[in-house]
């Protein structure tokens, strides 16, 4: 009977010990989690990028994935969604005139670049199949833009939709020129 009871005893301390050091574990490793990471922290290599990632993954949207840095705008589109963005290329930020991108990354120019980068964005999911010639859409800004549709190929505001990518929280179209919203009155 001794012996039965001094192998409960063990066993037990043993499974307190296991389940002390799975304790220390996890503590350790919620410890390391980056501080202040909001969703576009999660790491994820295996899912359907979000329209963040998207940018990030694209060599041609490295202005793009710095201006939505600069505006702090990186975690709000890493977002469920669903997101339409209208994405310019490096080559459409430098058809800017001399200067202009400089000065919308600095500090000063938040809401200025903030406002851009909304009348790029719309909430909700518009597929290019379902657009139609002259149709409107709100953006985040609260400003409109305009499709075009003639002979087959796209336009948002003029500017040529180029590409489309889909995303787990929405869907890039690939545009050739930024979009620039309306003179407020």
């Amino acid at each position: 009977m001794k012996t039965k009871s001094l192998l409960f005893l063990f066993a037990s301390a043993v499974v307190l010990m296991q389940c002390d050091s799975k304790k220390s574990e996890s503590t350790s490793s919620v410890a390391e989690a980056p501080a202040g990471g909001g969703q576009s922290a999660v790491q994820d290599d295996v899912s359907q990028k979000d329209v963040v990632h998207v940018a990030v993954g694209s060599a041609a949207h490295t202005t793009l994935v710095t201006a939505l840095k600069t505006a702090e705008y990186v975690d709000v589109l890493s977002n469920a969604g669903p997101f339409t963005v209208f994405a310019p290329t490096n080559d459409a930020f430098n058809l800017l005139p001399a200067g202009t991108v400089e000065g919308l990354l600095k500090p000063e120019s938040k809401d200025a670049l903030r406002n851009i980068l909304e009348y790029h964005v719309s909430v909700g999911v518009y597929k290019l199949e379902n657009m139609k010639d002259g149709q409107t859409i709100n953006q985040v800004n609260l400003d409109n833009v305009t499709i075009g549709v003639k002979d087959g190929k796209y336009t948002v505001n003029g500017a040529n939709i180029v590409g489309t990518v889909p995303a787990s929280n929405g869907v890039v179209y690939v545009v050739d020129a930024v979009l620039l919203p309306p003179a407020k009155k």
